[in-house]
């Protein structure tokens, strides 16, 4: 599965870092020298940078640190993001901001933020296999989490456009869940029209269509693909190779809209030109229901589901709507699973076999 979502097309703006939107503002550049990188310790790579574990040497402080090359010029965009959509620590569901430096040697960029455990997609995937589905108090606490977060994001006008298990990081105590990484975020307020961004099996339908307009609905969509994973053992819930090959699966599960459900729907070239072009005959009827029971998901989670994952953004739950569904009346404390050492299980023999190359 992991494999599979490294080739799900991460489609950047190229023209995003000249548009007006997010208050330009100085983005002070400290120094390396306060920093020393742990040995060995990076906690991921992705189409933006390498992301690396240091520490403060003043301080002692564990932070990450992103960096870009020198010819990448988006790192102020995404500190930019960063600062503004972790509100100055008020955030407690953004990770946190710690600055940006430059590296003298190499004269690269380097993002400086809070350091977290793991990422929701590992912790999911790395569950041993025949265990149970997460309780859906867990369930409840991430999302009430990661709403909440994604809510006061959207309050600071900004759209992250790249919400995934991967970009949700846990905290040590794995009662905390935290949006991560800005690279492809953007403005409610840069001028149209705006071009698709994220990763393929987590953008809503209107982006896949190509809609210049979106808005911040088409978080509240990749949150409710987060939530099905949540529910699904990890299971991405629609599994496109292309932009139609997506909208496919959506609609199969979803129904394909029609003029009462999404009326600007007809009038998109998929509508128009693709579909009558298709062999397979897509399913008319909503059959989220089917995939999760109410053996699987109580009658008000279903609700936030399938709020969440409505074709027509214009019908969608936002963030601040969802939070205010009855199901979270009451959230308990997030208790996530700890994440399995496959090699502690290991006999002593076996360990000492180990080659690294």
């Amino acid at each position: 599965m992991a494999a599979s979502v490294k080739t799900a097309a991460a489609v950047c703006n190229p023209t995003a870092a000249v548009k007006p939107g997010l208050k330009r503002k100085r983005i002070a550049v400290g120094s390396m020298d306060q920093y020393e990188f742990e040995d060995t310790c990076c906690l991921g790579v992705g189409a933006f940078g390498a992301v690396f574990k240091a520490r403060h040497r003043a301080t002692g402080q564990t932070v990450a640190m992103k960096r870009y090359s020198p010819a990448d010029h988006t790192a102020f965009r995404e500190a930019r993001f960063l600062e503004e959509a972790s509100c100055g620590g008020a955030n407690p569901f953004v990770v946190g901001y710690h600055g940006v430096v430059r590296d003298p040697v190499t004269g690269e960029m380097i993002l400086v933020m809070e350091c977290m455990a793991a990422s929701l997609h590992d912790l999911l995937c790395q569950r041993p296999r025949g265990s149970p589905p997460l309780p859906e108090a867990t369930v409840r606490a991430a999302m009430w989490q990661l709403l909440s977060g994604t809510k006061k994001m959207h309050d600071a006008h900004i759209i992250h456009r790249d919400i995934k298990p991967q970009n949700v990081l846990i905290g040590e105590s794995h009662s905390v869940v935290k949006i991560c990484d800005f690279g492809l975020a953007m403005s409610i307020d840069e001028r149209l029209p705006y071009a698709p961004a994220g990763t393929l099996w987590y953008q809503a339908p209107e982006m896949l269509l190509g809609k210049p307009d979106y808005d911040e609905k088409v978080d509240s969509w990749s949150l409710g693909c987060v939530m099905a994973e949540l529910i699904n053992k990890g299971r991405p819930l629609f599994q496109g190779f292309h932009d139609d090959g997506q909208l496919c699966a959506i609609f199969d599960l979803l129904g394909v809209p029609d003029d009462s459900t999404w009326p600007w729907f007809s009038s998109t070239p998929f509508a128009r030109e693709v579909m009558p072009e298709l062999d397979m005959q897509l399913q008319r009827c909503n059959r989220l229901r089917n995939r999760f029971p109410e053996t699987k998901l109580s009658t008000e989670g279903f609700e936030v589901l399938s709020g969440l994952l409505t074709c027509n953004p214009e019908k969608r739950l936002t963030a601040a709507a969802a939070l205010k569904h009855p199901w979270f009346a009451k959230v308990d404390d997030l208790e996530l699973p700890k994440k399995e050492n496959p090699a502690s299980a290991l006999p002593k023999r076996q360990k000492l076999r180990v080659v690294f190359v």
